[in-house]
């Protein structure tokens, strides 16, 4: 039995759309390709302005006025940049690989106006930026910031793409408006019938998050083989997008399919309440197991995490196996440096007590939760320069998608890591060997993920790029952007 399938891991958008009320199931296209990928989210999804972000009208502890300032500053930034990108991007960028001044050197309180000039790379001028931020140098970082917004722009090389939103978030730092720009952005916004959500497009474009989910999957079906009944608890089943090919694989199995219990856990503010929220995610997932004759019922838990008790997950103990899966969500809590309630820990506590039979984790692997601003910033540069240069070997340069992406998405995330501190940073994530000690510290033992589900990932991640990576350490499956670790998937009993 295949556990990774290659079809297309979220589906078409229009796959078992609700339409009054009924359930009607519409024709499935499915490829891995690059150029089937491009095509399937074209640029005519996103609306008529490709440069638009999204905004919330409902800015919550903010001034009205003051935040429609913000966004519209923040909007004027990048689209002046997309104007005159062509001689932007040229005059910022063709020193890039002329002067790669050490960020060490901008350590200092001294001033540092001189380096502002033609012959700095943008990269030595973000980090000195930062450092002058770090130092309370507000006026000396404005004035760097200004220069900046010249010199790059997000089009072209990734190298320049990353540094015009880097100095975005170093901007919001400066004027205290990235709590309210990163509520702004709406990446996880609810597909509508024409469009997937960013979040969708980056899953489904970018390998290392895509086969992050693919490795998930692989382990619970392997975990599962024997078992009549399986009840999946998902914490953060958002569009419920990694279940399609859950199912389509369980559809291929050969003898008898076991019966499948989901139960979505998502918050009663999120995004998705717009589009009917876990009600008609269920009932997608539900019509598209009937169409595949998979036994399936889905169980919605409408909660916020921190606040989801065992009784309202309804376990079933002996009846069933329980697999719990925590998909890009355990870094949204708060964990002992936020707060001493330490949610994050209380969490996997509570999970181990319901004695599952795995619970699988996937998360970016990446400090910017326990580090300090300076080095988290350094972390930020590297990690999402490395995704942006992944996302050419998928997407076109000229992509629509790309931008949408990069914009909506990863920008948001930035805007949160640079800008924000305390509760207000909600994009906390650690390396795989802090998920580790947190995971050993909770009761959980090291489930490796089987060499089968590793090998078809390996075959299936080089269709992409060969510069994409996969290694196998501790159990976990690590995907990455040549020597650059992007995304880590563990199990754990």
């Amino acid at each position: 039995m295949s556990l990774v399938r290659p079809a297309a891991f979220f589906g078409n958008h229009e796959l078992y759309s609700i339409k009054n009320g009924d359930n009607t199931s519409v024709a499935q296209s499915t490829s891995t390709s690059n150029s089937d990928n491009t095509e399937s989210y074209s640029s005519e999804n996103y609306g008529n302005d490709p440069y638009q972000p999204n905004y919330e009208s409902d800015m919550i502890d903010y001034d009205d006025a003051q935040m429609k300032l913000k966004l519209q500053e923040l909007e004027h930034a990048l689209l002046d940049n997309d104007d005159d990108s062509d001689n932007n991007y040229n005059n910022g960028m063709e020193t890039e690989n002329e002067t790669e001044d050490s960020p060490k050197e901008y350590s200092s309180s001294g001033s540092i106006f001189s380096s502002t000039s033609v012959a700095t790379s943008p990269k030595s001028l973000l980090f000195a930026c930062a450092a002058s931020i770090q130092n309370g140098n507000f006026a000396e970082a404005s004035h760097m910031i200004n220069v900046l917004r010249q010199r790059v722009s997000i089009q072209g090389e990734p190298s320049g793409r990353i540094a015009a939103y880097m100095v975005e978030a170093l901007a919001a730092r400066v004027e205290s408006s990235g709590r309210g720009l990163y509520k702004a952005l709406k990446c996880k916004e609810p597909p509508s019938s024409d469009r997937l959500s960013a979040m969708q497009v980056l899953f489904e474009v970018c390998p290392c998050f895509r086969f992050g989910f693919m490795a998930a999957n692989g382990a619970i079906l392997e975990a599962c083989k024997d078992e009549n009944r399986v009840h999946i608890i998902d914490f953060d089943i958002n569009q419920g997008s990694q279940y399609y090919t859950l199912l389509q694989t369980l559809a291929k199995t050969s003898g008898r399919r076991p019966h499948v219990r989901l139960t979505g856990v998502d918050d009663p503010e999120s995004v998705q309440r717009g589009v009917g929220g876990l009600t008609v995610i269920g009932q997608r997932l539900e019509q598209l197991a009937k169409d595949l004759r998979v036994p399936f019922e889905f169980h919605a838990v409408t909660s916020e995490t921190a606040l989801v008790s065992p009784s309202t997950l309804d376990c079933q103990p002996g009846e069933e196996a329980l697999v719990v899966n925590f998909a890009f969500q355990l870094h949204h809590m708060p964990d002992e440096s936020v707060s001493t309630v330490n949610l994050r820990d209380r969490l996997l506590r509570m999970v181990k007590g319901l004695n599952p039979k795995l619970v699988t984790v996937v998360e970016q692997d990446v400090n910017t939760n326990t580090a300090p601003f300076l080095i988290r910033f350094g972390e930020a540069y590297d990690y999402y320069s490395a995704v942006f240069e992944s996302l050419d070997a998928t997407l076109g340069r000229d992509s629509q998608d790309r931008v949408n992406v990069e914009k909506q998405c990863l920008a948001r995330d930035i805007i949160n890591v640079v800008a924000c501190e305390g509760e207000e940073r909600i994009e906390r994530y650690e390396v795989a060997g802090k998920w580790r000690a947190r995971m050993s510290m909770a009761g959980f033992s090291s489930s490796p993920i089987g060499r089968n589900v590793s090998g078809e990932i390996r075959k299936l991640i080089k269709e992409y790029s060969d510069r994409y990576t996969v290694k196998e350490e501790n159990g976990g499956l690590h995907f990455g952007w040549e020597d650059k670790m992007l995304i880590v998937c563990s199990a754990w009993m």
